[in-house]
This record gives structure tokens, C-alpha cells and sequence, in this order.
């Protein structure tokens, strides 16, 4: 089986890649929204994997891996890499999974982070009213993952938030020291949210990059009575082309609440330190950013080896 071209339409804002074969099947994969700029990146690659046998995966991977690098540019890399897994299943007649080593569980707990409901607000009501919402869903979500601080608006809606100017533009741009107010701030939508969710449903922040170690290990500590599920993203993260290991263990080394990184990072390289370090509680690759599935259960079993 050799591979005969690569396309990549975008759908919904969605880049899909498709890759064709000689023996008329074909494999797909999704990078997520809203990413459409990334199909001439996709294309970059054609060349280097035409001619190639598909279910050789490691082998058309180590063509192109090295040329990928951090979200969101590592996202057609995992795209091309999840289109050859199923290219791989669909000619065994086995799900990808039992390519990768098969099942280990018959049930896994996801957390909400994509059913979300309009905010009318940023007050700690409003955080109160949107997760009320959230615990109602038919899905029956067990966990919900919050955006607050330097991951929500809270920093252009909140007067006097921290120390600096508000940013707009790209995501997430703002970053600086947090006035007391706003850390106060933060920590009322946080007891709002628990008063709604009690123990029954875990919740989960995502709040930031642009956090100080100061403010981060203040904000640790203050949410230690709600148990946190995690801290996601404090010191670097979405679009941050870099990790600081160093940091973050510092970080996690004085905070109760457990700290949270990886969704921006590429390839398992970028994870060694985190992990080897300690220096955070919870890893967390995105398979469509890290690199594809492959990278992503080796990252995960190295976490796992490290406890």
C-alpha cells in the first residue's frame, strides 16, 4: 500500500485531512477549532509522505515530526499522524486502539470542556448560574473545567484585575500581577461555582497563562477548602511556545491544590523535564497539538512511570 496524496479541506472552521491511497482506502483526522489558516501547513508535508506506506506510521512520522513545533503549529503533524493510524486500522479490519496495545478500561471519566452555555456575566453569580447549567446537562458530566483569571475575560471585565494594561487581539494575551481585588475575585466565582457543584461534581480551572509565581502560589493556597481538581496553565500555556519546568516545580512544590500543564506542548521531548521533575501534579497533551496518538500514549505512560 503506498500513499497517493494528502488534502485537507477546512469544514466549520476545522481543518480535516484526508490521505489516499493506492488500494482505495483512506484515512482521516481532525485538528480542532478554530484553526483553518493551517491547511497550507498540512500541505507542507505532502511531498515527504507520498510514495510511503501508510501503516508504516512510525516510519512516515519520522519524516515530518521534527518539522512540526508547538500548538498550534503541531497541529498538522497530529492531524496527518491520527489519518495514518486509521489508515492502519481500516487495513488490519481492527480498531486503532488494539494497534496501540489494546484496551485497558471499559469506561474512562471526561470532564466538560466543550458543552458550555452563553455568560451573561463574570460575576460570581454568573460562575454560579453557568455551571448550574452545566451540572443539568443530559451528558451527565462528573467533572467541569471553568476558564478564570488570564483564561476568561476576567481581566478586560473586572475593574482593576492586576497590575497592567489590557491586551486584546490574540488569545490570551494578558499577564501581570493581580491587584487584591482580583484575586478575591477569583476566589468568590471559585466558592460560587463549589457552592452549586458541592461534592458531587469536580471542578477543574483553567486559568491562564500570564500568572507570577507570587499570585500562583497565593491562589493554590487560597483554594485549597474547595478541592480543586487542578490549576491548569498558570505560568505558560495555550500559544506559549515553551514549558519552564523550573517554574512550575516551584509552583507545585508550595501549592495544596494540584498544577496542571501540557495542552500547547509539542512532542514528548517537552514533557521529559515536566515529568521527570515532578514539577507539576497533572500532565495534560492534546493529541491533536502533541504530535497524534502515538506520542500521546507514550507521554502518558512515561507520567505513569513517574507516578
Amino acid at each position: 500500500m503506498k500513499i497517493t496524496d494528502l488534502k485537507c479541506a477546512i469544514i466549520g472552521n476545522n481543518p480535516i485531512v484526508r490521505i489516499t491511497t493506492d488500494e482505495g482506502v483512506h484515512g482521516l483526522g481532525q485538528a480542532e477549532s478554530f484553526k483553518p489558516y493551517l491547511k497550507p501547513h498540512v500541505m507542507f508535508y505532502k511531498n515527504y509522505i507520498l510514495g510511503e506506506d501508510p501503516t508504516n506510521v512510525e516510519r512516515v512520522m519520522q519524516k515530518i515530526r521534527r518539522m512540526g513545533s508547538f500548538k498550534p503549529w503541531g497541529a498538522a503533524v497530529s492531524a496527518i499522524e491520527m489519518a495514518l493510524w486509521d489508515i492502519a486500522g481500516k487495513a488490519a479490519g481492527i480498531p486503532v486502539y488494539k494497534l496501540l496495545g489494546g484496551k485497558v478500561r471499559d469506561r474512562v471519566r471526561i470532564y466538560n470542556g466543550g458543552v458550555r452555555f452563553e455568560m451573561l456575566g463574570h460575576t460570581p453569580q454568573d460562575y454560579a448560574n453557568d455551571v448550574a447549567k452545566m451540572k443539568a446537562a443530559p451528558q451527565g458530566f462528573t467533572i467541569i473545567k471553568q476558564a478564570i483569571g488570564f483564561h476568561s475575560p476576567m481581566p478586560s471585565k473586572v475593574p482593576n484585575f492586576f497590575y497592567g494594561d489590557v491586551v486584546t487581539g490574540p488569545p490570551h494575551p494578558n499577564r501581570g500581577l493581580m491587584t487584591e481585588r482580583g484575586m478575591n475575585h477569583v476566589v468568590e466565582c471559585v466558592a460560587a461555582m463549589k457552592e452549586v457543584l458541592g461534592d458531587e461534581i469536580g471542578l477543574a480551572l483553567d486559568c491562564g497563562p500570564g500568572w507570577t509565581v507570587t499570585d500562583a502560589i497565593r491562589l493554590g493556597r487560597a483554594l485549597e477548602p474547595y478541592h480543586i481538581l487542578w490549576l491548569e496553565d498558570l505560568i505558560t500555556g495555550d500559544y506559549t511556545p515553551y514549558a519552564l519546568a523550573d517554574v512550575y516545580r516551584e509552583v507545585t512544590r508550595s501549592s495544596p491544590t494540584p498544577i496542571h500543564t501540557g495542552e500547547q506542548l509539542y512532542l514528548r521531548q517537552n514533557f521529559k523535564e515536566l515529568i521527570e521533575k515532578h514539577a507539576v501534579n497533572v500532565v495534560g497533551p492534546d493529541p491533536a497539538d502533541v504530535g497524534g496518538l502515538a506520542e500521546l500514549k507514550w507521554i502518558a505512560e512515561y507520567a505513569d512511570l513517574h507516578g
